[in-house]
Protein backbone atom coordinates (compact mmCIF):
# COMPACT_ATOMS: atom_id res chain seq x y z
CA UNK A 1 0.00 0.00 0.00
CA UNK A 2 1.18 3.27 -1.28
CA UNK A 3 1.52 6.11 1.88
CA UNK A 4 1.04 9.76 0.42
CA UNK A 5 4.24 11.77 0.64
CA UNK A 6 4.34 14.60 3.13
CA UNK A 7 5.41 17.41 1.63
CA UNK A 8 8.22 19.32 3.53
CA UNK A 9 7.44 22.54 4.85
CA UNK A 10 9.55 25.70 4.60
CA UNK A 11 10.34 28.73 7.33
CA UNK A 12 8.01 31.35 6.46
CA UNK A 13 11.25 33.63 7.12
CA UNK A 14 12.74 32.34 4.46
CA UNK A 15 9.76 31.97 2.00
CA UNK A 16 9.18 35.32 2.77
CA UNK A 17 13.22 36.29 1.90
CA UNK A 18 12.87 34.06 -1.01
CA UNK A 19 9.93 36.14 -2.31
CA UNK A 20 10.92 39.63 -1.83
CA UNK A 21 14.61 38.45 -3.64
CA UNK A 22 12.36 37.12 -6.53
CA UNK A 23 10.87 40.15 -6.76
CA UNK A 24 14.29 42.29 -6.60
CA UNK A 25 15.41 39.82 -9.47
CA UNK A 26 12.65 40.32 -11.37
CA UNK A 27 12.42 44.12 -11.31
CA UNK A 28 16.47 44.15 -12.36
CA UNK A 29 16.13 41.87 -15.32
CA UNK A 30 12.81 43.99 -16.72
CA UNK A 31 15.38 46.81 -16.25
CA UNK A 32 17.92 45.77 -17.84
CA UNK A 33 15.60 44.32 -20.88
CA UNK A 34 13.92 47.60 -21.03
CA UNK A 35 16.70 49.98 -21.24
CA UNK A 36 19.64 47.80 -23.14
CA UNK A 37 17.54 46.07 -25.58
CA UNK A 38 14.96 48.47 -26.34
CA UNK A 39 16.92 51.61 -25.71
CA UNK A 40 17.20 52.27 -29.46
CA UNK A 41 13.19 51.60 -30.81
CA UNK A 42 12.30 53.61 -27.91
CA UNK A 43 14.09 55.89 -28.46
CA UNK A 44 13.53 55.99 -32.45
CA UNK A 45 9.62 55.82 -31.80
CA UNK A 46 10.20 58.27 -29.68
CA UNK A 47 11.65 61.06 -32.08
CA UNK A 48 8.98 60.08 -34.48
CA UNK A 49 6.06 60.99 -32.80
CA UNK A 50 7.85 64.47 -31.48
CA UNK A 51 8.60 65.22 -35.45
CA UNK A 52 5.06 63.79 -36.16
CA UNK A 53 3.41 66.60 -33.71
CA UNK A 54 5.82 69.27 -34.29
CA UNK A 55 4.53 68.63 -38.40
CA UNK A 56 1.27 68.85 -37.25
CA UNK A 57 1.27 71.85 -35.26
CA UNK A 58 2.85 73.76 -38.43
CA UNK A 59 0.37 72.34 -40.77
CA UNK A 60 -2.41 73.67 -38.49
CA UNK A 61 -0.64 77.41 -38.48
CA UNK A 62 0.10 77.60 -41.99
CA UNK A 63 -1.12 81.19 -43.42
CA UNK A 64 -1.18 82.45 -39.57
CA UNK A 65 0.21 85.73 -38.64
CA UNK A 66 3.47 85.63 -37.31
CA UNK A 67 4.18 82.03 -38.56
CA UNK A 68 7.70 82.41 -39.57
CA UNK A 69 8.67 83.38 -35.85
CA UNK A 70 6.07 79.99 -35.04
CA UNK A 71 8.29 77.75 -37.67
CA UNK A 72 11.76 79.38 -35.98
CA UNK A 73 10.72 78.34 -32.46
CA UNK A 74 9.81 74.74 -33.43
CA UNK A 75 13.02 74.47 -35.21
CA UNK A 76 15.58 75.40 -32.60
CA UNK A 77 13.64 74.16 -29.51
CA UNK A 78 13.26 70.36 -31.52
CA UNK A 79 16.44 70.31 -33.25
CA UNK A 80 14.95 70.09 -36.86
CA UNK A 81 15.53 71.28 -40.48
CA UNK A 82 12.51 72.71 -42.02
CA UNK A 83 11.71 73.81 -45.12
CA UNK A 84 8.03 74.92 -46.67
CA UNK A 85 7.45 75.29 -50.46
CA UNK A 86 4.32 75.47 -52.60
CA UNK A 87 2.81 72.95 -55.08
CA UNK A 88 5.11 74.72 -57.82
CA UNK A 89 8.04 73.59 -55.74
CA UNK A 90 9.18 77.27 -54.82
CA UNK A 91 10.27 77.94 -51.00
CA UNK A 92 8.08 79.80 -48.85
CA UNK A 93 9.84 79.34 -46.00
CA UNK A 94 12.92 77.34 -44.67
CA UNK A 95 15.14 76.80 -41.50
CA UNK A 96 18.30 75.65 -40.55
CA UNK A 97 19.40 74.48 -37.33
CA UNK A 98 22.37 71.58 -38.71
CA UNK A 99 24.08 73.14 -40.62
CA UNK A 100 26.21 70.61 -43.26
CA UNK A 101 24.42 67.71 -41.68
CA UNK A 102 21.01 68.88 -42.87
CA UNK A 103 19.93 66.32 -46.22
CA UNK A 104 17.42 69.38 -47.27
CA UNK A 105 19.75 72.23 -47.28
CA UNK A 106 23.53 70.35 -47.81
CA UNK A 107 25.04 70.99 -51.55
CA UNK A 108 23.80 67.85 -52.24
CA UNK A 109 20.42 68.49 -51.21
CA UNK A 110 18.31 65.62 -51.61
CA UNK A 111 15.06 67.90 -51.36
CA UNK A 112 13.72 66.81 -55.23
CA UNK A 113 14.12 63.39 -54.31
CA UNK A 114 11.98 63.65 -50.99
CA UNK A 115 9.53 65.12 -52.38
CA UNK A 116 9.12 63.20 -55.32
CA UNK A 117 8.50 60.09 -52.91
CA UNK A 118 5.96 62.29 -51.18
CA UNK A 119 3.98 62.23 -54.63
CA UNK A 120 4.42 58.89 -55.67
CA UNK A 121 3.56 57.18 -52.34
CA UNK A 122 -0.12 58.56 -52.50
CA UNK A 123 0.30 59.45 -48.64
CA UNK A 124 -0.66 62.44 -46.62
CA UNK A 125 2.57 62.18 -44.70
CA UNK A 126 5.79 59.32 -44.83
CA UNK A 127 8.50 59.40 -43.18
CA UNK A 128 11.69 56.85 -42.96
CA UNK A 129 15.59 56.40 -42.12
CA UNK A 130 18.43 58.11 -44.22
CA UNK A 131 21.63 57.82 -44.11
CA UNK A 132 23.89 61.06 -43.93
CA UNK A 133 27.51 59.74 -44.77
CA UNK A 134 28.85 63.57 -43.86
CA UNK A 135 28.02 62.50 -40.24
CA UNK A 136 28.24 58.88 -40.91
CA UNK A 137 24.66 58.58 -39.11
CA UNK A 138 21.24 58.09 -40.12
CA UNK A 139 18.93 60.48 -40.16
CA UNK A 140 14.91 61.11 -40.04
CA UNK A 141 13.32 62.77 -43.04
CA UNK A 142 9.92 63.59 -42.34
CA UNK A 143 7.28 64.82 -45.40
CA UNK A 144 3.97 65.98 -45.17
CA UNK A 145 1.38 67.29 -47.81
CA UNK A 146 -0.03 70.87 -46.69
CA UNK A 147 -4.23 70.58 -47.53
CA UNK A 148 -4.98 67.56 -49.60
CA UNK A 149 -3.26 65.20 -51.36
CA UNK A 150 -5.42 65.87 -54.91
CA UNK A 151 -4.82 69.13 -54.68
CA UNK A 152 -2.17 70.07 -52.38
CA UNK A 153 -1.47 73.80 -51.06
CA UNK A 154 2.55 73.22 -50.36
CA UNK A 155 4.96 70.29 -48.94
CA UNK A 156 6.31 70.44 -46.00
CA UNK A 157 9.52 68.83 -45.19
CA UNK A 158 11.43 68.02 -41.87
CA UNK A 159 14.99 66.53 -41.21
CA UNK A 160 16.43 65.66 -37.49
CA UNK A 161 19.15 63.54 -36.58
CA UNK A 162 18.75 59.84 -34.87
CA UNK A 163 21.05 60.61 -32.53
CA UNK A 164 23.23 57.02 -32.07
CA UNK A 165 22.73 55.53 -28.40
CA UNK A 166 25.34 52.63 -28.63
CA UNK A 167 27.56 55.14 -26.53
CA UNK A 168 24.89 55.74 -23.97
CA UNK A 169 23.68 52.54 -23.75
CA UNK A 170 27.81 51.46 -23.08
CA UNK A 171 27.15 54.35 -19.95
CA UNK A 172 23.53 52.76 -18.83
CA UNK A 173 25.24 49.35 -18.49
CA UNK A 174 28.22 50.60 -16.31
CA UNK A 175 25.39 52.17 -14.08
CA UNK A 176 23.12 49.66 -14.03
CA UNK A 177 25.71 47.36 -13.48
CA UNK A 178 26.30 49.42 -10.00
CA UNK A 179 23.47 49.85 -9.13
CA UNK A 180 21.99 46.42 -9.51
CA UNK A 181 25.28 45.31 -6.71
CA UNK A 182 24.32 47.84 -4.67
CA UNK A 183 20.47 47.37 -4.71
CA UNK A 184 20.83 43.76 -4.46
CA UNK A 185 23.04 43.83 -1.31
CA UNK A 186 20.47 46.50 0.25
CA UNK A 187 17.55 44.34 -0.47
CA UNK A 188 19.04 40.36 0.77
CA UNK A 189 20.05 42.98 4.26
CA UNK A 190 16.53 44.35 4.10
CA UNK A 191 14.73 41.26 3.13
CA UNK A 192 16.01 39.05 6.00
CA UNK A 193 15.10 42.18 8.47
CA UNK A 194 11.31 41.81 7.06
CA UNK A 195 11.18 38.20 6.73
CA UNK A 196 12.71 38.18 10.33
CA UNK A 197 10.05 40.81 12.03
CA UNK A 198 6.87 39.40 9.75
CA UNK A 199 7.85 36.12 10.86
CA UNK A 200 8.33 36.88 14.95
CA UNK A 201 5.09 37.55 15.53
CA UNK A 202 3.68 34.28 14.24
CA UNK A 203 6.38 32.60 15.95
CA UNK A 204 5.57 33.68 19.23
CA UNK A 205 1.90 32.81 18.16
CA UNK A 206 2.68 29.14 17.86
CA UNK A 207 4.72 28.76 20.93
CA UNK A 208 1.83 29.78 22.43
CA UNK A 209 -0.43 27.81 21.15
CA UNK A 210 1.85 24.90 22.23
CA UNK A 211 1.20 25.80 25.96
CA UNK A 212 -2.49 26.23 24.76
CA UNK A 213 -2.56 22.32 23.75
CA UNK A 214 -0.48 21.59 26.84
CA UNK A 215 -3.80 22.56 29.14
CA UNK A 216 -2.79 26.15 29.22
CA UNK A 217 -5.97 27.86 28.23
CA UNK A 218 -5.17 31.22 30.11
CA UNK A 219 -2.65 32.43 27.64
CA UNK A 220 -2.99 35.32 25.89
CA UNK A 221 -1.38 35.25 22.40
CA UNK A 222 0.40 38.68 21.22
CA UNK A 223 0.48 39.83 17.41
CA UNK A 224 2.95 42.34 17.15
CA UNK A 225 2.30 45.76 15.04
CA UNK A 226 0.29 43.46 11.70
CA UNK A 227 -3.37 43.62 11.44
CA UNK A 228 -3.59 40.62 10.36
CA UNK A 229 -1.36 38.87 13.26
CA UNK A 230 -3.19 41.34 15.38
CA UNK A 231 -6.75 39.61 14.76
CA UNK A 232 -5.37 35.68 14.52
CA UNK A 233 -3.82 36.75 18.43
CA UNK A 234 -6.92 37.83 19.79
CA UNK A 235 -9.06 34.95 17.91
CA UNK A 236 -6.67 32.60 19.48
CA UNK A 237 -7.02 34.49 23.03
CA UNK A 238 -10.57 34.80 22.92
CA UNK A 239 -10.50 30.67 21.75
CA UNK A 240 -8.38 29.80 24.87
CA UNK A 241 -10.93 31.66 26.69
CA UNK A 242 -13.84 29.86 25.82
CA UNK A 243 -12.37 26.38 26.03
CA UNK A 244 -11.19 27.23 29.53
CA UNK A 245 -14.61 27.99 30.06
CA UNK A 246 -15.69 24.72 28.52
CA UNK A 247 -13.11 22.88 30.37
CA UNK A 248 -14.12 24.51 33.84
CA UNK A 249 -17.76 23.67 32.77
CA UNK A 250 -17.26 20.11 31.57
CA UNK A 251 -15.68 19.32 35.39
CA UNK A 252 -18.88 20.84 36.55
CA UNK A 253 -20.99 18.76 34.71
CA UNK A 254 -19.13 15.35 35.73
CA UNK A 255 -19.28 16.65 39.28
CA UNK A 256 -22.96 17.38 38.95
CA UNK A 257 -23.96 14.14 37.58
CA UNK A 258 -21.76 12.33 39.36
CA UNK A 259 -23.49 13.52 42.13
CA UNK A 260 -26.95 13.12 41.00
CA UNK A 261 -25.96 9.67 39.95
CA UNK A 262 -24.50 8.83 43.62
CA UNK A 263 -27.38 9.39 45.37
CA UNK A 264 -30.07 6.77 43.49
CA UNK A 265 -27.36 4.35 42.90
CA UNK A 266 -26.48 4.43 46.66
CA UNK A 267 -30.36 4.60 47.30
CA UNK A 268 -30.68 1.24 45.29
CA UNK A 269 -28.05 -0.28 46.10
CA UNK A 270 -28.76 0.07 50.34
CA UNK A 271 -32.68 -0.65 49.41
CA UNK A 272 -31.60 -3.89 47.33
CA UNK A 273 -30.14 -5.02 50.22
CA UNK A 274 -32.82 -4.17 52.65
CA UNK A 275 -35.70 -6.33 50.60
CA UNK A 276 -32.59 -9.16 50.36
CA UNK A 277 -31.97 -9.15 54.37
CA UNK A 278 -35.36 -7.57 55.64
CA UNK A 279 -38.50 -6.94 53.75
CA UNK A 280 -38.25 -10.04 51.78
CA UNK A 281 -40.74 -11.45 53.64
CA UNK A 282 -42.63 -8.56 54.32
CA UNK A 283 -44.54 -7.53 51.61
CA UNK A 284 -45.66 -4.04 53.01
CA UNK A 285 -42.03 -3.03 53.40
CA UNK A 286 -40.91 -5.14 50.49
CA UNK A 287 -43.45 -2.76 48.57
CA UNK A 288 -42.14 0.55 49.71
CA UNK A 289 -38.73 -0.25 49.31
CA UNK A 290 -39.43 -1.30 45.76
CA UNK A 291 -41.55 2.15 45.12
CA UNK A 292 -38.11 3.84 46.33
CA UNK A 293 -35.66 1.46 43.59
CA UNK A 294 -38.45 2.56 41.00
CA UNK A 295 -38.30 5.88 41.53
CA UNK A 296 -34.77 6.33 41.78
CA UNK A 297 -34.66 4.09 38.71
CA UNK A 298 -36.63 7.14 37.18
CA UNK A 299 -34.00 10.19 38.09
CA UNK A 300 -31.58 8.33 36.31
CA UNK A 301 -33.25 7.26 32.99
CA UNK A 302 -35.44 10.82 33.05
CA UNK A 303 -31.34 11.95 33.28
CA UNK A 304 -30.02 10.03 31.17
CA UNK A 305 -32.95 11.18 28.44
CA UNK A 306 -32.07 14.73 29.26
CA UNK A 307 -28.54 14.42 28.18
CA UNK A 308 -29.28 12.69 25.25
CA UNK A 309 -31.92 15.02 24.52
CA UNK A 310 -29.88 17.85 24.88
CA UNK A 311 -27.32 16.79 22.79
CA UNK A 312 -29.73 15.50 20.07
CA UNK A 313 -31.02 19.53 20.01
CA UNK A 314 -28.31 21.02 19.56
CA UNK A 315 -26.32 18.47 17.20
CA UNK A 316 -29.77 19.50 14.93
CA UNK A 317 -30.53 15.60 14.58
CA UNK A 318 -33.50 16.13 16.50
CA UNK A 319 -36.22 17.43 14.04
CA UNK A 320 -39.27 19.59 15.23
CA UNK A 321 -43.17 18.39 14.71
CA UNK A 322 -45.11 20.89 14.46
CA UNK A 323 -48.65 21.16 14.95
CA UNK A 324 -51.55 23.07 15.63
CA UNK A 325 -52.65 23.64 19.42
CA UNK A 326 -54.32 25.41 22.05
CA UNK A 327 -51.40 27.23 24.15
CA UNK A 328 -54.09 27.70 27.21
CA UNK A 329 -55.60 24.69 27.10
CA UNK A 330 -52.31 22.82 27.49
CA UNK A 331 -51.13 24.70 30.29
CA UNK A 332 -53.98 24.07 32.09
CA UNK A 333 -53.48 20.59 31.78
CA UNK A 334 -49.85 20.78 32.66
CA UNK A 335 -51.08 22.86 36.01
CA UNK A 336 -53.46 20.26 36.45
CA UNK A 337 -50.96 17.81 36.95
CA UNK A 338 -49.13 19.55 39.59
CA UNK A 339 -51.95 19.20 41.96
CA UNK A 340 -50.54 15.60 43.45
CA UNK A 341 -47.17 17.99 44.43
CA UNK A 342 -48.94 21.07 45.51
CA UNK A 343 -50.89 18.92 47.78
CA UNK A 344 -48.50 16.83 49.26
CA UNK A 345 -45.75 19.61 50.00
CA UNK A 346 -47.89 22.97 50.58
CA UNK A 347 -46.81 24.69 46.74
CA UNK A 348 -48.90 27.30 45.58
CA UNK A 349 -49.28 27.39 41.60
CA UNK A 350 -51.39 30.53 39.98
CA UNK A 351 -52.22 30.66 36.67
CA UNK A 352 -52.96 33.97 35.09
CA UNK A 353 -54.11 33.47 31.22
CA UNK A 354 -55.88 35.66 28.58
CA UNK A 355 -58.13 34.09 25.90
CA UNK A 356 -57.77 30.82 24.05
CA UNK A 357 -55.19 31.10 21.42
CA UNK A 358 -54.11 28.59 18.63
CA UNK A 359 -50.34 28.41 17.98
CA UNK A 360 -48.22 26.15 15.51
CA UNK A 361 -44.56 25.05 16.80
CA UNK A 362 -43.97 21.65 18.39
CA UNK A 363 -46.70 19.99 21.10
CA UNK A 364 -44.02 17.91 22.89
CA UNK A 365 -41.19 20.27 23.02
CA UNK A 366 -43.15 23.31 24.34
CA UNK A 367 -44.64 20.96 26.71
CA UNK A 368 -41.43 20.52 27.79
CA UNK A 369 -40.27 23.93 28.02
CA UNK A 370 -43.04 24.82 29.92
CA UNK A 371 -42.49 21.59 32.31
CA UNK A 372 -38.90 22.21 33.06
CA UNK A 373 -39.66 25.77 33.94
CA UNK A 374 -42.25 25.31 36.50
CA UNK A 375 -39.78 22.56 38.10
CA UNK A 376 -36.97 25.06 38.11
CA UNK A 377 -39.46 27.76 39.74
CA UNK A 378 -40.57 25.13 42.18
CA UNK A 379 -37.18 24.07 42.79
CA UNK A 380 -36.21 28.05 43.35
CA UNK A 381 -39.18 29.60 44.90
CA UNK A 382 -39.14 31.54 48.26
CA UNK A 383 -40.23 29.92 51.99
CA UNK A 384 -43.63 31.07 51.20
CA UNK A 385 -43.80 28.13 48.09
CA UNK A 386 -45.50 30.47 45.70
CA UNK A 387 -44.94 30.02 41.83
CA UNK A 388 -46.94 32.66 39.16
CA UNK A 389 -47.65 31.11 35.93
CA UNK A 390 -49.00 33.53 32.93
CA UNK A 391 -50.14 33.20 29.21
CA UNK A 392 -50.37 36.91 28.12
CA UNK A 393 -51.72 37.41 24.24
CA UNK A 394 -49.61 40.28 22.50
CA UNK A 395 -49.26 41.53 19.31
CA UNK A 396 -47.73 38.83 16.72
CA UNK A 397 -46.52 36.38 19.76
CA UNK A 398 -47.74 34.65 23.04
CA UNK A 399 -46.03 35.17 26.00
CA UNK A 400 -45.40 32.40 28.61
CA UNK A 401 -43.96 33.90 32.62
CA UNK A 402 -43.39 31.59 34.78
CA UNK A 403 -42.18 33.34 38.24
CA UNK A 404 -40.97 32.25 41.69
CA UNK A 405 -40.37 34.11 44.71
CA UNK A 406 -37.26 32.83 45.70
CA UNK A 407 -33.51 35.01 46.39
CA UNK A 408 -33.19 36.06 42.75
CA UNK A 409 -30.24 35.78 40.37
CA UNK A 410 -27.42 38.11 40.82
CA UNK A 411 -26.52 40.34 37.33
CA UNK A 412 -23.41 38.24 36.79
CA UNK A 413 -24.83 35.03 36.82
CA UNK A 414 -27.63 36.41 34.44
CA UNK A 415 -25.71 35.54 31.51
CA UNK A 416 -24.99 31.88 32.95
CA UNK A 417 -28.25 30.55 33.98
CA UNK A 418 -29.17 28.97 30.58
CA UNK A 419 -25.69 27.27 29.93
CA UNK A 420 -25.76 23.63 29.91
CA UNK A 421 -23.07 22.93 32.04
CA UNK A 422 -23.96 25.97 35.03
CA UNK A 423 -26.17 24.84 38.21
CA UNK A 424 -26.58 27.41 40.84
CA UNK A 425 -24.76 27.31 44.05
CA UNK A 426 -28.31 27.46 46.19
CA UNK A 427 -29.90 24.37 44.47
CA UNK A 428 -32.81 22.94 46.55
CA UNK A 429 -33.38 19.66 45.70
CA UNK A 430 -37.54 19.17 46.36
CA UNK A 431 -38.60 18.24 42.90
CA UNK A 432 -36.88 15.55 41.59
CA UNK A 433 -34.30 16.96 38.38
CA UNK A 434 -31.70 16.30 36.90
CA UNK A 435 -30.00 20.11 36.39
CA UNK A 436 -30.26 20.29 32.80
CA UNK A 437 -33.58 21.59 32.76
CA UNK A 438 -33.03 25.04 31.33
CA UNK A 439 -30.42 23.83 28.97
CA UNK A 440 -32.91 22.28 27.31
CA UNK A 441 -35.52 24.94 27.48
CA UNK A 442 -32.26 27.31 25.55
CA UNK A 443 -32.25 24.14 23.05
CA UNK A 444 -35.61 24.24 22.22
CA UNK A 445 -36.32 27.96 21.75
CA UNK A 446 -33.73 28.44 19.90
CA UNK A 447 -34.49 25.23 17.49
CA UNK A 448 -37.76 27.22 17.69
CA UNK A 449 -36.01 30.73 16.60
CA UNK A 450 -38.24 31.72 19.24
CA UNK A 451 -37.07 34.66 21.82
CA UNK A 452 -36.81 34.18 25.70
CA UNK A 453 -34.96 35.39 28.82
CA UNK A 454 -34.97 36.31 32.77
CA UNK A 455 -35.45 39.17 34.71
CA UNK A 456 -34.49 38.76 38.08
CA UNK A 457 -34.19 41.14 41.10
CA UNK A 458 -32.30 39.94 43.77
CA UNK A 459 -34.71 38.72 46.77
CA UNK A 460 -37.95 39.12 45.33
CA UNK A 461 -37.49 36.41 42.82
CA UNK A 462 -36.86 35.65 38.61
CA UNK A 463 -39.25 35.86 36.25
CA UNK A 464 -38.59 33.59 32.71
CA UNK A 465 -39.94 33.87 30.06
CA UNK A 466 -40.55 33.20 26.08
CA UNK A 467 -42.61 34.14 23.15
CA UNK A 468 -44.31 31.52 20.81
CA UNK A 469 -44.46 34.01 17.41
CA UNK A 470 -46.27 31.22 15.37
CA UNK A 471 -49.86 31.91 15.72
CA UNK A 472 -52.92 30.70 13.58
CA UNK A 473 -55.69 31.57 15.10
CA UNK A 474 -57.36 33.50 18.53
CA UNK A 475 -60.43 32.24 19.31
CA UNK A 476 -62.06 30.77 22.10
CA UNK A 477 -64.20 28.30 20.27
CA UNK A 478 -61.34 26.88 18.01
CA UNK A 479 -60.44 23.70 19.11
CA UNK A 480 -57.43 21.58 18.53
CA UNK A 481 -56.58 18.91 15.51
CA UNK A 482 -57.30 15.63 15.68
CA UNK A 483 -53.63 14.71 15.47
CA UNK A 484 -52.47 16.54 19.05
CA UNK A 485 -55.66 15.42 20.66
CA UNK A 486 -54.04 11.89 20.10
CA UNK A 487 -50.58 13.64 21.31
CA UNK A 488 -52.29 14.47 24.15
CA UNK A 489 -54.23 12.03 25.17
CA UNK A 490 -50.87 9.38 24.84
CA UNK A 491 -49.06 11.73 27.39
CA UNK A 492 -51.73 12.08 29.59
CA UNK A 493 -52.08 8.44 29.84
CA UNK A 494 -48.53 7.91 30.69
CA UNK A 495 -48.78 10.23 33.03
CA UNK A 496 -52.06 8.68 34.63
CA UNK A 497 -50.48 5.41 34.81
CA UNK A 498 -47.60 5.97 36.19
CA UNK A 499 -49.10 8.42 39.03
CA UNK A 500 -51.41 5.04 40.08
CA UNK A 501 -47.90 3.21 40.23
CA UNK A 502 -46.43 5.83 42.64
CA UNK A 503 -49.73 5.43 45.32
CA UNK A 504 -50.11 1.78 45.02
Amino acid sequence: MNTPKTKTAVSLKFRIWEYFIFFTAVVFIMLWFFQIVFLENFYERMKISDVKQSAQEIISEYGSDNYGRLLTEIAISNDLCIEIVDKYGRVIYTKDTLGKSCLIHSPESMKSDFLAKLKESGEDTIYFKKFNSAINNDMLVFAAVIGSVNSPDGYLLINTPLVPVGSTVSIIKRQLFLITIYLVLLSLIISFFMARRISEPITKITKSAEKMAAGNYNIKFEGGDYLEIQQLASTLTYAGEQISKVDAMQRDLIANVSHDLRTPLTMLKAYAEMIRDLSGDNPQKRNEHLEIIIEETDRLAQLVNDILDLGKLEDGSQKLNYSEFNIKELMEDIITRYDGISKKKDYHIHFEADEDIIVKCDFIKIQQVIYNLINNAINYTGEDKQVFVRQKNMDGCVRIEVADTGDGIESDKIKLIFDKYYRSENHKREVVGTGLGLSIVKAILKKHGYNFGVYSVVGKGSTFWFEIKDIVTQNGDEKLPEENKSEKKHHEKKQHEKKETKEK
